[in-house]
């Protein structure tokens, strides 16, 4: 037994050939008994590339912590026992267009019929049905057809395709979160679910929604119009700049932030206007200011400016490769990397995954085992989780009867709240009156932003001020009825507030605390101010984004929200397994740790190459960007087999494609050049090649795929001029129903409401608190 365990009773079947291995790796880091079923020979994604002496990283990494057993689909008593399991667990995994059940003469959705408790999770590339469901996906399609690379990159020439692997770990991100959320609902009222799950829908959700929350520099500097159809406009966001050992990135936000970087910059008389604590007059002055800045930092390392930065309140971080990343001594000590032994004499660093929960991480702890390695039968229960079906909401929402305190801010703590207020669950956003959450930051002439919309729909807001003594002690009344706070600041500043997680759980016993920031709670990055930018550059991640294409020197993740999406899931993730155990938890997930195991299979084989070891990533893989007729069009192709260069190869009209791989992206930019996007994917699609048209954001509410599965709705605002669309459930369920689309809250806007219906406060009182200052509320007339 693994220690502070969560999911201890959960039995998994997984069923998968390969990309589904990473979704039940979750649930088995989080304890529960993960049983998977190879044939004869052993799966085959056991051969997945990049290989290091002969094992595969991606098949270590995605089906660590599990057991694994041959069943022969051939014999009739294997086909029979894998029903007799099936019978007998409560989650069956499985992918591919057939699966993996298909080998034994049945379906997920028939094995969700026939055991009415089972939660079944097909996972597919666009879903079991649509005009792209016979589709194949590489990551390079997923970034295409999402928006994500034509919102990463260069604002001309060819766009850049973000980090081979991050789309298809924010797939099983994203398809884990449904799972559980379809767990809970089965410990809840005892029925179970089918899930299915596009992988295509869970990066469009997950990795840089179109139509989701934005950080809090987009939202300042996008346009009340149409949504942008160009190309990034706003590359000197976050600016890097290099110095004497390499380069650093700044990311100044607040007026705070930007009034040290003026102290450093000494004072200079040119950007002294009050106007320059905005990031819209920043942004106008960027050649400017940055030509200043870059002047001061050119003859400075990058450790020195990195702690400069720490004590002037200016964030800065270093941009860092993935090998100067794992030698950092913050991820050794927090005990996020360990060695592992996967052959003889190969040891590797291995990210240990991204869920800490009690301070414990829940993740990797043992290699897979060899094929056929045990038994074909489940290990004894060893606890019973706690969700009660005695007083069951009569709502068909997971969540319902769920009290949530919502201090999150921005997109990874704003996104925490939403996921679950769409879910049922009774969201109080706590808004500060002198700390407004960035996403309040609305376009000029307008009350609210488009983000805001999004990311809080469906919750009621409370305006309190928790400096406030009266506020202070309305809030620990809101702690004793909730099960559990969210929030995302630096660590350290709760628990300057006086709610520590000791403190919350004083107050009420089994409430859960879920928390996410930069770097985590400890170690010796844990001071640094941290945004995704600056998680990026330290991670290793910012480096990693570019391309054979891009100019040398260049970076190219500046306006990419990753990894705050990413980050609000694991935390929903860690979060639901703490109210499912029961006795409550606190939960911190370190962005910088997210990244790290979002791209683990890169960072594995940088450490295997570092030690010396060789690495076999595949002569055929192939992920190219290629120009399509009009103006700035693009499609991606991807080559991963001798039968794709073959197929592409008789579509140029040619016997072979050209061995260097300069000479290819020349011959299948000559023939792309001339012809429509769609129907290069198409072409190339129907002879089985992945390919797809690079879509903008404004492209991908009319995907055919994206309107045939309803993956949005349209979400109306009294405040905002038009609908916008919003996705309204993590995955296509069967039974649990789609979301609400109650507007999102003006700050203040439930003062009154919440503080009668739930802390019992009469008129009078609460009239009171407000002139006192301990709660604020909305006066729609101001």
């Amino acid at each position: 037994m693994v220690e502070g365990a969560l999911l201890t009773s959960l039995r998994v079947l997984d069923l998968s050939p390969g990309e589904g291995d990473a979704v039940s790796r979750i649930l088995a880091d989080l304890g529960a008994d993960v049983l998977k079923i190879e044939p004869p020979g052993g799966s085959p994604s056991r051969a997945n590339k990049p290989t290091v002496a002969g094992i595969s990283i991606p098949f270590a990494l995605n089906n660590a912590n599990k057991r694994c057993a041959q069943l022969d689909p051939a014999g009739a008593g294997d086909r029979a026992r894998l029903f007799e399991l099936a019978a007998t667990c409560d989650v069956v995994v499985d992918s591919g267009n057939p699966g993996g059940a298909a080998l034994f003469g049945t379906s997920c959705q028939e094995l969700s019929t026939m055991f009415e408790h089972l939660v079944v999770l097909s996972v597919t590339d666009f879903g079991s049905a649509g005009p792209r469901a016979s589709w194949r996906a590489t990551d390079a399609v997923l970034y295409a057809l999402s928006s994500a690379l034509s919102r990463t990159g260069p604002t001309s020439g060819t766009p850049v395709l973000p980090p081979d692997g991050v789309a298809s770990a924010t797939a099983a991100v994203q398809a884990a979160w449904a799972v559980l959320v379809a767990y809970y609902d089965q410990l809840r009222c005892g029925k179970g679910e089918f899930i299915d799950f596009s992988r295509y829908e869970g990066v469009v959700q997950a990795l840089d929604p179109p139509f989701g929350s934005e950080g809090q520099a987009a939202v300042g500097l996008k346009p009340p119009a149409e949504l942008w159809r160009g190309r990034p406009r706003n590359q000197q966001i976050y600016p890097i700049f290099e110095c004497r050992d390499g380069h650093v990135r700044i990311c100044l936000l607040s007026p705070r932030q930007w009034r040290g970087m003026w102290a450093w910059l000494g004072e200079p008389a040119q950007f002294a206007g009050p106007e320059f604590e905005t990031i819209a007059a920043r942004y106008a002055a960027s050649r400017e200011l940055n030509a200043v800045m870059a002047k001061l930092f050119a003859p400075q390392a990058m450790a020195d400016l990195v702690a400069q930065g720490q004590t002037r309140g200016v964030p800065v971080a270093a941009v860092l490769s993935p090998a100067e990343a794992l030698s950092a001594d913050h991820f050794r000590e927090v005990g996020a990397l360990r060695d592992e032994v996967l052959a003889p004499d190969t040891v590797v660093t291995m990210p240990v995954g991204p869920l800490t929960i009690d301070g414990v991480h829940h993740g990797y702890r043992q290699a897979p085992p060899a094929p056929a390695s045990h038994r074909p039968v489940w290990l004894d229960r060893t606890s019973t989780e706690t969700v009660s079906r005695e007083a069951v909401s009569p709502s068909p929402r997971p969540f319902a009867g769920l009290r949530i305190l919502d201090l999150g801010v921005i997109v990874a703590g704003g996104e925490l709240g939403r996921l679950f207020a769409d879910l049922g669950a009774e969201v109080i956003k706590i808004e500060s009156p002198t700390y407004p959450d960035g996403l309040r930051q609305s376009p000029p002439g307008k009350k609210i932003s488009r983000s805001w919309a999004l990311t809080h729909r469906n919750e009621e807001s409370l305006g309190i001020d928790l400096r406030h003594p009266a506020g202070a002690d309305l809030f620990c009344r809101l702690v004793e009825g909730a099960d559990a706070v969210f929030a995302n600041f630096e660590p350290g500043t709760l628990a300057a507030l006086g709610f520590s997680y000791d403190r919350l759980r004083s107050l009420k016993p089994g409430i859960v605390l879920a928390e996410s920031s930069a770097f985590g709670d400890h170690g010796p990055w844990s001071a640094q101010m941290g945004y995704g930018p600056l998680v990026r550059a330290s991670t290793g991640v910012t480096r990693l984004w570019t391309s054979p294409d891009a100019e040398p020197g260049t970076f190219n993740d500046a306006t990419t929200i990753f990894p705050d999406h990413v980050v609000a899931r694991l935390t929903a993730i860690a979060a639901l397994a703490a109210l499912i155990r029961g006795r409550g938890g606190h939960v911190h997930i370190s962005q910088a740790e997210a990244a790290i195991n979002q791209l683990a299979a890169t960072f594995v084989a940088e450490s295997a190459r570092a030690a010396g070891h060789s690495i076999d990533t595949g002569d055929t893989a192939f992920d190219g960007v290629f120009p399509c007729s009009g103006d700035d069009e693009w499609c991606v192709i991807s080559l991963r087999s001798p039968s794709h260069h073959a197929a592409l190869a008789a579509l140029l009209g040619r016997t072979e494609l050209p061995t260097s791989r300069a000479e290819l992206r020349a011959t299948v930019s000559h023939w792309t050049s001339t012809r429509d996007k769609g129907a290069v994917a198409d072409a190339l699609q129907q002879l089985g090649v992945p390919a797809a048209p690079m879509h903008r954001a404004a492209d991908v509410a009319a995907d055919p795929q994206v309107v045939f599965r309803t993956l949005f709705t349209d979400m109306v605002h009294p405040l905002l001029e038009r609908p916008i669309p919003a996705e309204t459930a993590p995955a296509a369920f069967t039974r649990i129903p789609r979301a609400d689309l109650r507007p999102a809250p003006m700050p203040g806007e439930h003062t009154h409401d919440i503080c009668r219906r739930v802390l019992g406060l009469s008129t009078e009182q609460i009239d009171g608190l407000i002139r006192d200052g301990a709660l604020f509320a909305y006066d729609e007339h101001n």
